[in-house]
């Protein structure tokens, strides 16, 4: 088992980028229009559904050959804000930090071809970060009241892991006073359990099925469940074939998340009364359940898991996004291939590994000062205990 931080960090940030790449030329389908579209898809060259569409009804975006979405390009930012500030977060560095990266930094961004402000590529419930704390001027702490209950502050929260490795409890709290700035209810609780199994695959000689024990103690309401529902699935199914598995997971899934396949938003769709995107302490997002699943079901295996995310429809990029973080941390830089490395980052005008190795860097001296403050807590305690009769210290 791997211990090198760098190299996790870099199969970490890797996994992240191949589970949007392979995930997004699919985002949207379900698993049947997968398997009767592609058969299964395995490479970065598959090209996207919706690429013989007119530019404007596809909203003038180009995907595949290994092009990632703004999962990606989220946890980049998170990671710069971390490079700027040096410390743990809350939800007045969304206020800040984030705003600033999502709205007044301009950068290449790989769908449009262009450069521009990320801001420009979100999707709503990642541009209400901007509406609610620059144009609102929130409390911090209250940024994501109201918002779009989705997986959109989860998909990009790994980094939260990262600064928190072999930590779980630290890493979901963190992940919740960041991403309270941006999602509310279930949306919320999945940033934080996600961080929780990010931190968690950096402990030396864990398993996926640690990990995972170690998210569902951590998990409130119906992300536990969801998580749970999808782990009891998955211990059951191993052998199975993945349409199988898939359809499985679906079910387990469903009590928790009312979307179905119906996941595109359409004219048709407006005014229709639903409880999907509404915030419920019964309520799960998929994808955090269904990744976790995928990785179970194939042993912790860093691309098949991937890959039967990705095929598995709906929300396919944000799916593989999660499983490839999780199990990239758990295993490290052997799981990266070159040319996967080498087509990531010229597609999207990336250097992953140095982008991973400043992380690294930063991870570092944070990991560091929390080790230090420990240190000086513990002498204070001692201090402070050493004077009082040992009877009183054992009844303390």
């Amino acid at each position: 088992m791997p211990t090198s931080l760098r190299g996790r960090v870099r199969a970490m940030l890797h996994g992240i980028a191949l589970g949007d790449a392979l995930g997004a030329p699919v985002e949207k389908l379900s698993a049947a229009d997968i398997r009767a579209r592609y058969g299964r898809v395995t490479s970065l060259e598959a090209r996207w559904h919706k690429m013989d569409l007119p530019p404007a009804e596809r909203n003038y975006r180009i995907r595949g050959n290994g092009i990632v979405t703004d999962d990606t390009l989220m946890t980049l930012a998170l990671m710069d804000i971390y490079a700027e500030t040096r410390r743990h977060l809350d939800a007045w560095d969304m206020a800040d930090g984030m705003v600033r990266q999502i709205a007044w930094m301009p950068r290449w961004i790989p769908e449009m071809q262009r450069e521009a402000n990320l801001i420009d590529r979100l999707f709503y419930p990642e541009k209400w970060i901007f509406q609610r704390h620059q144009l609102a001027n929130c409390d911090p702490r209250q940024g994501g009241i109201g918002n779009m209950v989705n997986c959109g502050a989860a998909m990009y929260i790994a980094p939260v892991g990262v600064v928190n490795a072999c930590d779980p409890r630290a890493a979901y709290d963190e992940a919740i006073a960041f991403a309270q700035g941006h999602q509310e209810s279930f949306g919320l609780e999945a940033a934080g359990a996600f961080a929780a199994a990010v931190a968690a695959a950096f402990i030396p000689g864990i398993s996926i099925e640690a990990i995972v024990e170690r998210v569902i103690a951590l998990s409130k309401d119906g992300t536990r469940e969801a998580i749970r529902a999808i782990a009891d699935v998955a211990s059951r199914l191993k052998s199975a074939e993945h349409a199988e598995v898939v359809a499985a997971f679906h079910a387990a899934i469903a009590p928790f998340s009312p979307m179905g396949d119906e996941v595109n938003h359409t004219k048709a769709r407006a005014g229709r009364l639903s409880v999907a995107y509404q915030p419920s302490r019964l309520g799960s997002i998929e994808e955090l359940p269904l990744a976790l699943g995928f990785a179970l079901v194939n042993g912790g295996d860093f691309r098949t898991a991937i890959e039967d995310g990705i095929n598995s429809g709906r929300d396919t990029d944000s799916i593989g996004v999660m499983a490839g973080a999780i199990l990239g941390a758990l295993h490290g830089e052997s799981v990266i291939r070159d040319a996967d490395r080498q087509t990531l980052d010229s597609a999207n005008r990336l250097d992953l590994t140095a982008a991973a190795d400043r992380f690294t860097s930063t991870a570092t001296d944070i990991l560091l000062a929390d080790r230090r403050a420990r240190d000086a807590a513990e002498r204070s305690r001692d201090s402070l205990l050493a004077d009082l009769p040992t009877a009183s210290v054992v009844n303390l």
